[in-house]
């Protein structure tokens, strides 16, 4: 008969607990702070790169709204939207939906005109076109370029904090 020495199964049972920990609320936590940091950083290059209408100042309109309205939930609150609130805080107050495994962020722009100035637009004439902004084609485009890097990055700081000691 062979002996097979001795086993510690505390071990074993720590490692469940670990695992036990990604499994729980707490990965559906981790995987929403994800769609918010992904969200914020998408707001982010939007807004900059959201151009901003030049008036002269005897016509007594204010350029900005469209950038202003990114970090707004309705039409009414993007004129009184703060132009200070950073993207990232506000990504911290969308709401996060859970459809099977997939977490969404709603990223929208309510003023009226921004489907028009993203994706161009006819002249007052009807003789011409307005090309188009795209920039938030643009701005979705590079993340989704940076996205995985991201993703990879937090992934493996949740699972350091997981299975360290």
């Amino acid at each position: 008969m062979a002996r097979w020495g001795s086993v510690d199964f505390q071990q074993l049972k720590n490692l469940q607990k670990r695992m036990e920990k990604l499994q729980s609320r707490e990965f559906e936590k981790f995987c929403e702070g994800v769609a918010k940091e992904l969200a914020a950083r998408l707001l982010a290059k939007v807004i900059k790169r959201t151009p901003v209408g030049q008036y002269p100042n005897s016509s007594g309109k204010n350029g900005g709204t469209l950038r202003r309205g990114w970090t707004a939930k309705t039409h009414a609150e993007a004129a009184a939207s703060s132009s200070n609130k950073s993207a990232k805080a506000y990504a911290e107050s969308l709401p996060v939906t859970k459809t099977g495994h997939v977490f969404q962020i709603e990223v929208i722009n309510p003023v009226h005109y921004a489907p028009y100035v993203e994706f161009g637009h006819r002249t007052r004439s009807h003789k011409g076109w307005v090309k188009g902004q795209f920039m938030l084609t643009i701005s979705e485009d590079e993340l989704r370029s940076q996205s995985q890097k991201i993703v990879d990055r937090k992934v493996e700081e949740f699972l350091r904090k997981c299975f360290s000691d």
